[in-house]
């Protein structure tokens, strides 16, 4: 029998619920029923419904008719915001899924070293905190792709996708000259993340401790990203990068792209989810944003898809552990995990098309030690709070016509004032 039951919030949770009974996996539910009661705080999206991670959870719960998984719903603050409060509280999860662990949280978390499914899960290493693994993983969100329309580049005279970036500038060139608009980008978010996908493989390729050498001050942004700013600047003097995007919202410039008015369009791996379950579409393929000529392994950058973590306060941290061991390792719901949300790891496959198929393999050929954290980090390897937002501030004002020297110069102040 499934015994799950899901809570309508957290906040529900913790005036009515908790306050009867107390915190979920309580020795007293078990000698009660002869069962362990696990909460399980996870993120709820249109994507991940309650639905979803009930149907997740129950053959799990089948294969262990002592163990009750409770899902629990964080409701519109979301996880992030949930646990700190649930923590403060006294009424924390047993395992919480979807919030990588941070120099501050892990002190709360249950050292996972010991499971083999922990430290050689995906991007174990990567997540790592002072040689600890406090998370396990299902899989990939690739991150330093270039999304590709083939009828664009067939028209162009494209033959093959670019290798490096110089062949990069080459293609878009080519793509200018038969009329497409080369680079499909935008505001919001989304003006630093081509700028990202252009540099991290090649910056990270060469010096893989860029992000402790940065927040150190050892080296500088002018020093090691400058070819790349210099580079974006050149697209943007060319009209490879339209002048006008910054006034494209997210949803536009992925439906223009989608539909075939633009040719390359840089983005994470959830791209292919969109295309997927479009009706109408253009023919697209993906390749792994290349590096500069020279650089041996470029770097891919990914983040953790669907982390999970164990609070100390669980009171059955081995039966937490089995759950997440579950979540992490069964064929199948890693399999569902992924498909849903339109993730990827090498061995786990789900109903593909062919673009999907695509970045598969681009995660089957990446060598672990070239996964790389894009933004502000992750793990150890991170850069001062802020750095995300301000380097999408000066991809901007280089869009806008601020010359690249005066965008290197910024940031490097930026560094500068935050480091101290």
């Amino acid at each position: 029998m499934i015994k799950h039951r899901t809570l309508v919030s957290v906040g529900t949770l913790t005036v009515s619920a908790l306050a009867l009974t107390g915190c979920a996996g309580s020795d007293g539910d078990a000698a009660a029923g002869g069962t362990t009661e696990l909460s399980l705080l996870v993120n709820v999206t249109p994507n991940l419904t309650e639905e979803f991670w009930n149907e997740l959870v129950a053959p799990f719960e089948e294969a262990h008719p002592d163990i009750d998984v409770v899902v629990q719903n964080p409701g519109a603050e979301g996880v992030a915001a949930a646990l700190p409060r649930l923590l403060t509280a006294g009424d924390a999860p047993d395992v919480v899924q979807s919030l990588p662990p941070t120099v501050d949280l892990a002190p709360e978390l249950v050292d996972l070293s010991q499971y083999e499914w922990a430290s050689g899960g995906p991007l174990a290493d990567q997540y790592s905190i002072d040689g600890k693994y406090y998370m396990a993983g299902i899989g990939f969100q690739l991150q330093s792709l270039w999304f590709y329309n083939k009828t664009a580049f067939e028209e162009a005279g494209i033959t093959g996708t670019p290798t490096t970036v110089e062949e990069l500038t080459t293609a878009l060139g080519k793509l200018k000259d038969a009329g497409w608009t080369p680079i499909q980008t935008g505001g919001d978010w989304m003006t630093s993340h081509s700028l990202q996908t252009l540099g991290l493989p090649t910056i990270v390729g060469q010096d893989p401790e860029w992000f402790a050498r940065m927040s150190s001050g050892e080296v500088t942004f002018a020093d090691t990203y400058g070819a790349t700013v210099e580079t974006y600047a050149e697209w943007v003097a060319k009209g490879y990068v339209p002048k006008d995007a910054l006034g494209i919202k997210y949803p536009d410039a992925e439906q223009a792209f989608l539909s075939g008015k633009s040719a390359i369009y840089p983005m994470g791996s959830w791209f292919a989810g969109t295309e997927a379950k479009a009706e109408e579409k253009a023919e697209i393929g993906v390749f792994a944003a290349p590096a500069a000529q020279g650089v041996g392994t470029p770097a891919m950058g990914a983040n953790i898809a669907s982390p999970y973590s164990i609070l100390k306060t669980s009171e059955d941290q081995d039966a937490a552990a089995e759950l997440v061991e579950f979540l992490v390792t069964d064929q199948t719901a890693v399999a569902d995990q992924l498909e849903v949300d339109g993730n990827f790891r090498d061995g786990y496959e789900y109903d593909m098309d062919e673009l999907g198929q695509e970045l598969q393999q681009i995660v089957a050929d990446t060598p672990a030690e070239a996964y790389t954290p894009t933004g502000q980090g992750y793990g150890e390897r991170t850069l001062p709070v802020g750095y995300s937002d301000e380097i999408n501030a000066q991809t901007q004002a280089l869009i806008g016509g601020t010359p690249a020297a005066d965008v290197e110069a910024a940031m490097d102040d930026w560094f500068a004032s935050t480091i101290g």
